[in-house]
């Protein structure tokens, strides 16, 4: 029962589509309701005049609701990012239908008075969902609730690598692939802090159908990690990535790289920075030494950095061109997505005394522009992404971008159409970025060019 409640979807189906058209309804009635009851009961206020009375509250309501978010967002920025025209919207009509519904309570009678107070947790309920939408953040209940979503992985289950991909490639135009299931799967495990001792929850893991395989061959490996707020579930459920992959691999003869989401903040409350500190623990060498160390002695990879790749959404992005450009012998590659210029968590002198032990050096060495010019020249590679109505996070892509361009990264540049600072720039970008990625690590080299896509703009650096 309760695993059927956590797959519950939140950004389509019948959940969604039924608490709108609830809410629609249910003010459409009481809409209807006033005017028809201007007559019989006329009272101190006709029923027309108290939906005046109900429409004129709404509408200051929902300007309260636009400018008390509107500052939030843009001008003090409590958020460390803009939170985007569409969750502004949805905000502001929240605070409109709230408060005709509290306004129907006061100055109605009966069954109506009875109705709108029905409408109010209705109403709250369908702006948390317009506001997820606009997002992208929670796919399912079970995320929200933070439930479990993937099996446990059975390691028992995995085999050491038998060949390279070059040879399984001949091997399948030879029509002898060795035998593997059509889709890859998605687990979770609970990769030990051996050095670390960083606690954290488990990742999430990604086996395409070569990996699958009885005799598989070594495969590149993607990290990816996930926002925060957030999981590692959230790079899974919010992108999409297991169905990209699937899509990668049935046309590369089973052929993708492992992607493994792991926790680099230890709780959804918590923002480590990606560094070693004594506030949350040791999260960077949680996920360059711990995490690396145990998918190449547990998964069929490549070891080469050339092979790995690194990545993420929003503060994922940042621990991107932290950890990407100071760990070079371990990751060839980076995915950053909406990353900010450079790690934040409260005012830049707590954050340096507490995280840093006080020096200014330290701190200035994990923001990414210095991290890239500190280790120039690199041969690493780099796709990296923002949102079109996120502006912020598209000048911290060019500035980043173009620092990793002057340290001789082969750099591409994209701006997604449509989306902001959200989900929805990851899964727009997914497909161009795991293409032109694998082509880089060596799976294959039909990325076609950023031109071609319509749903991005292809940025010169």
């Amino acid at each position: 029962m309760l695993h059927d409640i956590a797959k519950i979807r939140l950004l389509s189906g019948w959940l969604p589509s039924s608490i709108l058209w609830i809410t629609i309804v249910g003010f459409a009635i009481l809409c209807i309701s006033q005017l028809l009851s201007s007559r019989r009961n006329p009272g101190r206020f006709t029923g027309l005049q108290r939906l005046l009375i109900e429409i004129a509250v709404s509408a200051v309501s929902a300007g309260i609701g636009w400018t008390a978010t509107w500052l939030i967002s843009d001008v003090f920025v409590a958020f460390g990012v803009g939170l985007g025209w569409d969750v502004i919207r949805n905000v502001a009509v929240g605070f409109a239908t709230l408060a005709f519904a509290i306004a129907t309570c006061v100055l109605s009678r009966n069954w109506r008075r009875t109705l709108a107070c029905l409408l109010i947790p209705i109403a709250v309920l369908n702006t948390a969902i317009r506001i997820n939408a606009a997002y992208g953040e929670y796919t399912i209940v079970g995320s929200v609730l933070g439930l479990p979503t993937y099996p446990q992985l059975q390691l028992s289950q995995v085999h050491k690598a038998t060949m390279s991909m070059a040879q399984w490639q001949a091997l399948a135009e030879a029509g002898k692939t060795p035998t593997h299931p059509k889709t890859g799967s998605d687990s979770s495990f609970a990769i030990p802090a051996t050095v670390s001792h960083f606690h954290a929850r488990d990742a999430d893991i990604y086996l395409p159908p070569a990996a699958l395989a009885n005799t598989p061959p070594r495969l590149p490996v993607m990290i990816m990690l996930g926002g925060q707020p957030g999981s590692p579930d959230r790079m899974f459920t919010a992108s999409g990535i297991s169905r990209v992959m699937n899509e990668y691999a049935s046309a590369h003869d089973g052929l993708a790289p492992i992607v493994v989401s792991p926790d680099q903040n230890g709780s959804a409350e918590h923002n480590t920075l990606c560094v070693d500190s004594p506030v949350y623990g040791n999260a960077a060498t949680f996920v360059t030494k711990d995490v690396t160390s145990w998918i190449k002695k547990n998964l069929p990879v490549e070891t080469a950095a050339e092979y790995w790749t690194i990545g993420g959404f929003s503060q994922g992005g940042t621990c991107t061109t932290q950890l990407g450009p100071r760990n070079p012998k371990v990751y060839g590659h980076m995915f950053p997505v909406d990353g900010e210029m450079r790690p934040s968590n409260g005012s830049e002198s707590s954050m340096i005394q507490r995280f840093f032990g006080g020096s200014r050096a330290a701190y200035e060495a994990q923001i990414p522009v210095n991290a890239i010019a500190k280790h120039a020249p690199s041969t690493q590679t780099m796709f990296t992404v923002a949102g079109e109505q996120d502006p912020e996070s598209v000048h911290n892509m060019k500035v980043i971008g173009a620092a990793a361009q002057d340290a001789g990264m082969d750099v591409q540049a994209v701006i997604a159409k449509g989306s902001g600072h959200d989900w929805h720039t990851v899964k727009n970008t997914l497909v161009p970025g795991i293409y032109w990625i694998c082509a880089q690590m060596g799976l294959d080299s039909d990325s076609k060019p950023i031109g071609e896509y319509s749903n991005l703009i292809d940025v010169q650096l």
